[in-house]
């Protein structure tokens, strides 16, 4: 004999509407604590890349220096020869010359107002003008 009065027990499977808005809360509420922290990560990360850029340079440009007894007159000599440079064994540079995580040109002088019997190379860092905040190949005075 067959049961007629079987009760058939729903089961919903998914989620409320509550329970997604809580979660959408709780994530907004992770976003706004982390994007904060996060942000000032993004500059020491483009200070670091920027100083290794001057680094980077700055092996190129005494690599042609000891192949040519002097300091290259532009940035550019480090790509393709000058006509005064006898021993030019470039490119210095394999990938060009490199832009500041800006999107500015690295400053070359020499001789350097701060290195006089050397060169200077330099960014002017965040704010894009000759500043604290410049990055070059001398010591750092202000703590980032």
């Amino acid at each position: 004999m067959k049961n007629k009065d079987k009760r058939t027990i729903k089961t919903s499977s998914g989620f409320t509407l509550i329970e997604v808005l809580l979660v959408v809360v709780i994530i907004g509420i992770l976003v706004g604590v982390a994007i904060p922290r996060l942000g000032g990560r993004v500059r020491q990360a483009q200070i670091a890349a920027a100083e290794a850029d001057v680094n980077n340079v700055g092996m190129a440009l005494r690599l042609y220096e000891v192949d040519n007894g002097t300091y290259p007159p532009s940035l550019q000599a480090l790509l393709s020869k000058p006509g005064n440079a006898p021993n030019w064994r470039g490119p210095y540079l394999e990938k060009g010359l490199p832009k500041d995580p800006w999107g500015n040109d690295y400053l070359y002088t020499f001789p350097g107002s701060r290195n006089p019997h050397s060169y200077d190379l330099k960014t002017y860092g965040p704010d894009g003008v000759e500043s604290a905040d410049d990055i070059g190949n001398w010591a750092r005075t202000e703590s980032s």
